[in-house]
């Protein structure tokens, strides 16, 4: 397994770094439970605007251990709860998510006013690309 070098930094940016739909697994004690959440990628994390109070934030708080799967990719990561996708210390990250998901971010799914409203961070640790043939093993 290598560290993440310029040419797979530059194939998972090119591959997510926009509006991408992933699947994410998370385990709830012995049960596995996955869904697909929209998500956008940056220096070895994936960000989700999710719900405080839901299933998945609920089963991460408890075990932060995560899987992905998207295109040709998969990986392991920790999640954790960045908190109210308005709070200044998002600022940031918030901004990035809004030009992404501009196509749907305002389409009244998302309620910005709820302070449950949150952003959740997948920190990868390690993944498995595969593009035109080529295994590539990553640590990130």
């Amino acid at each position: 397994m290598e560290k993440l070098n310029q040419e797979t930094k530059g194939l998972m940016d090119e591959r997510f770094g926009h509006d991408s739909v992933i699947a994410l697994a998370t385990q709830d004690g012995d049960m596995p439970s996955v869904r697909y959440v929209n998500a956008y990628y940056e220096e070895g994390a994936f960000y989700v605007i999710t719900y405080a109070l839901s299933n998945k934030m609920r089963h991460l708080e408890k075990n932060p251990n995560a899987a992905i799967a998207g295109d040709w990719f998969t990986a392991h990561g920790t999640g954790f709860n960045l908190g109210y996708f308005g709070k200044e210390e998002n600022r940031v990250i918030a901004e990035k998510l809004r030009m992404a998901f501009a196509a749907w971010i305002d389409n009244g799914h998302n309620n910005f006013e709820d302070q449950n409203t949150c952003i959740l961070c997948i920190r990868l640790t390690d993944g498995v690309l595969f593009s035109h043939g080529t295994r590539y093993d990553i640590a990130f």
